[in-house]
């Protein structure tokens, strides 16, 4: 909650609370360190009461739907026979990835500045010299902020 908050926000919005609460600001600061630990011990509660109803141990992050879902409703053959479809899918779809990824970079190849070939390329690299040493930022012929 506070992991962009330096010494000097921090600092400040203490003086804000010291001015706005004044001698009353360590009652405050008590009551919510109160409400904060019985809400946690509600949350403890709960799980507890659910942990007795279902007859299995449940900690807090078994809560989240899918995590429960996977846990405590499904066996391993069942997310077996629902994970086997889509992995098949995952792999073709990896090996379609992969396959574009190498036309790209062939693509991008053809067309560097640096190369030889390609008309953009050769015309460029003829132009600026054949002993030159091309810079970074010859080489880029995008613009990388636009990306």
């Amino acid at each position: 909650m506070f992991e962009n908050l330096n010494w000097w926000e921090i600092g400040a919005l203490l003086l804000v609370a010291l001015l706005i609460f004044g001698d009353r600001l360590p009652a405050v600061i008590s009551d919510g360190l109160r409400m904060l630990r019985n809400l946690r011990n509600m949350a403890r509660n709960a799980t507890g009461d659910l942990s007795r109803e279902l007859g299995t141990d449940i900690q807090l992050e078994d809560l989240h739907p899918k995590a429960f879902i996977r846990k405590h409703l499904l066996s391993e053959e069942d997310e077996q026979a629902i994970r086997k479809p889509l992995e098949g899918t995952l792999e073709k779809l990896r090996s379609d990835l992969t396959d574009v990824r190498r036309e790209v970079d062939d693509v991008a190849a053809s067309v560097d500045i640096r190369s030889s070939k390609g008309s953009t390329g050769g015309a460029t690299a003829a132009s600026s010299g054949a002993g030159t040493e091309v810079t970074p930022a010859q080489r880029r012929v995008f613009d990388v902020d636009a990306t």
